[in-house]
């Protein structure tokens, strides 16, 4: 015990090193910087709060988040005298690293529908101001986002008199760009029965807004849910740090003990089936 305690405390001083290394092993430099800028007084530079969190954000970018799933595992490792946690931490990087990447696409899906919205409402608005719609999609499909990777193939066909319907419904592929399928049916039904443009814009964007506040207040009512299903999922760490507080020795327990060991593989087998139940439910509703 008293050797798992050094290393504990070797490891904090190590990491109390190196924020004061990143944070403020280079306030005298700064406060030069500051003096020899004509400044007038020097002061000591930003808190110290905005600079740690300015730190973690640097190294949130360096390293990904999954990576977090072997570092708690080592410390579980050393706290315990076992090394089951190092191996459960390090199998468990793939499966966050999936998590990650599925947040990110999400992230990316949303962002790139919010500028197909945009993108349509601009175009109606330069189509009403009385320019020809070639013209008013290069304007506006230049500086947007919601073409993707196929922005190149419809500014062309925009500009050389192409199949900009077939353009749009190839960049629509993209997720979260299905709204530049609406587009592309105005702008043929424009260009085939000489339709309005502006008229077939609005409905469009209104309908597309209409579908993203009906998402937004599904996943709103859906939060409840999801936070209840997370905060059970916490519940058995609870319970060490419960246990541990009480004087007992739960790790030791769990580790190095035949019973300990069928309660954690139970316990393990049954948290995980109960989430992944609990989020399936969540997105089936969330899909549907």
């Amino acid at each position: 015990m008293h050797q798992v305690e050094v290393w504990v405390g070797a490891a904090l001083g190590c990491v109390g090193v190196a924020v004061w290394l990143t944070i403020g092993g280079h306030s005298g430099a700064r406060r030069a910087q500051l003096l020899l800028a004509g400044g007038g007084g020097v002061g000591h530079g930003p808190p110290l709060w905005p600079r740690v969190r300015q730190w973690l954000e640097r190294w949130r970018g360096r390293v990904g988040v999954e990576w977090w799933s072997p570092t708690v595992g080592l410390v579980l490792g050393v706290l315990g005298s076992s090394v089951l946690p190092v191996v459960a931490g390090a199998a468990g990087v793939p499966l966050v690293r999936r998590a990650r990447l599925a947040r990110e696409a999400r992230r990316d899906r949303e962002c790139r529908g919010d500028a197909v919205i945009a993108l349509c409402g601009e175009l109606a608005g330069e189509v009403r101001a009385g320019r020809q719609p070639g013209e008013a999609l290069l304007r506006t499909a230049r500086d947007s986002d919601g073409l993707g990777e196929a922005q190149a193939a419809v500014l062309a066909a925009a500009r050389f008199g192409g199949d900009v319907p077939g353009a749009l419904a190839g960049a629509a592929r993209e997720p979260g760009a299905e709204g530049l399928l609406g587009l592309a049916a105005c702008w043929q039904v424009a260009v085939d029965q000489g339709a309005g443009l502006a008229a077939g814009l609005d409905r469009l964007d209104a309908a597309l807004r209409a579908q993203r506040d009906r998402r937004a207040d599904l996943r709103a009512q859906l939060a409840g849910a999801r936070a209840t299903a997370l905060m059970l999922a916490g519940l058995p760490v609870a319970g060490l740090l419960l246990g541990t507080a009480l004087g007992a020795d739960p790790l030791h327990v769990l580790l190095h003990t035949g019973p300990g060991l069928a309660c954690l593989a139970a316990g393990v087998l049954l948290e995980g089936v109960g989430l992944w139940w609990a989020l399936r439910i969540v997105r089936r509703a969330e899909a549907a």
